[in-house]
């Protein structure tokens, strides 16, 4: 005898809580007080933002807190003009990939201090390469959103 079911599609929610961890727990502290740390690594001399527990070129363990700088460069960028779900805030918004000065790896995060009207008019005020700078929340809760956004220094193009 075959049974007969339905199938349906579902978006299912999990609220949930997870361990930062020592490395991400001493990031996100230090945003709290408005600034960015990295780590630095003792061999390579080079600087992991975000932080990292670890040099993922050298293997060696990174114990070594430093304050970087606030301003970076523009890698890439991409708009969104609907809301989504996971969506930091109400569309639109410009999510970001900063390299910050003197640093390794890209910081994700969101532009902010520009007209977000539409793709084109972003397209205006950034590209690849364009100096931007961290805008801070005033009420600070130790997550990565303590910076409200990165906003661009010069509006060349």
């Amino acid at each position: 005898m075959e049974k007969e079911f339905n199938t349906f599609k579902n978006v299912i929610r999990l609220p949930h809580k997870y361990a930062a961890g020592p490395t991400y727990t001493k990031f996100y502290n230090g945003l709290k007080e408005s600034k960015i740390l990295g780590t630095r690594c003792p061999s390579c001399a080079v600087t992991f933002v975000p932080a990292r527990s670890f040099c993922p070129k050298c293997m060696k363990n990174l114990d070594t807190w430093v304050e970087v700088a606030q301003e970076g460069e523009v890698q890439t960028w991409t708009y969104a003009g609907k809301d989504f779900f996971g969506i930091p805030g109400k569309a639109p918004v410009v999510i970001v990939l900063v390299k910050l000065d003197g640093t390794e790896g890209s910081f994700l995060h969101l532009i902010g201090g520009i007209n977000l009207e539409s793709a084109d008019t972003v397209k205006k005020a950034l590209r690849k390469g364009t100096r931007v700078k961290a805008v801070w929340n005033e009420e600070k809760k130790g997550h990565m959103l303590d910076i409200k956004y990165f906003a661009p220094l010069s509006k060349k193009r």
